[in-house]
């Protein structure tokens, strides 16, 4: 959970007679969620995140299978914070190099995951706010991760941006290529790019190379909840 909004819930239904919890004499369970997918778990997210256009992530996300690479970082402390920074990318990223298998043929490998160190199954129950700042990226970082030509972003934080940057969200925007303060996609928007935040990757499985299968709820909306598996490369 995220920013101070309220968790998610689930409530059973109530019309009438109808009562939707068969542990409450109910014939069936028939149930109200109510959810922020930007805030309330693992969500991905396109440009319509930041535009005023309403663009949906369903038209962002084209491919079903992604060449991915799993990376684990430890921010650096900076003035009190930890950061994600380009040179600890640089420093654990591997070069882009020809494999045995398609989808990383002259490297051409298209997400980047990253894992912050330390990690644990806390990150499964965190609320990140004023009283718990998670690390983020420096907007360096956010123009190397460009750089180096990823088009699918996967991170253990709540906001790849500092959780509270009074609205700027300066790395959304370089990630995508929108010019700061703006809120209209243009002609060299990285208009099928995508961000996915509050993942979470267990410490047993490895750095490397590895297929993701990004799996999003086909909402036409900004944002949907996600549900990214790695499968290892053999």
């Amino acid at each position: 959970n995220a920013y101070g909004v309220e968790n998610a819930t689930s409530e059973p239904v109530r019309a009438g007679s109808l009562i939707g919890d068969t542990r409450q004499g109910g014939s069936i369970n028939f149930e109200q969620y109510t959810f922020i997918p930007h805030c309330n778990g693992t969500h991905t997210e396109c440009v319509g995140h930041i535009t005023h256009e309403r663009i949906s992530i369903r038209d962002c996300l084209q491919d079903v299978f992604l060449s991915a690479q799993l990376i684990s970082v430890s921010p650096e402390e900076i003035d009190g914070e930890r950061v994600i920074t380009r040179t600890q990318l640089q420093s654990t990223m591997s070069e882009p190099r020809a494999a045995e298998t398609d989808l990383f043929e002259h490297g051409n490998i298209t997400a980047l995951i990253v894992r912050t160190i330390p990690n644990d199954g806390s990150k499964l129950t965190n609320e990140y706010g004023e009283t718990n700042i998670p690390p983020y990226f420096s907007a360096d970082a956010m123009r190397y991760i460009v750089e180096r030509g990823f088009n699918h972003l996967l991170a253990d934080v709540p906001s790849i941006d500092r959780i509270f940057d009074e609205g700027k969200l300066i790395n959304h925007r370089i990630f995508w290529n929108v010019e700061e303060g703006s809120f209209e996609a243009g002609g060299q928007t990285r208009i099928n790019s995508t961000i996915t935040e509050l993942i979470y990757v267990p410490s047993e499985v490895a750095d490397g190379k590895y297929i993701l299968n990004l799996q999003i709820a086909p909402f036409e909306s900004d944002a949907a909840p996600s549900r990214p598996i790695l499968w290892a490369v053999t």
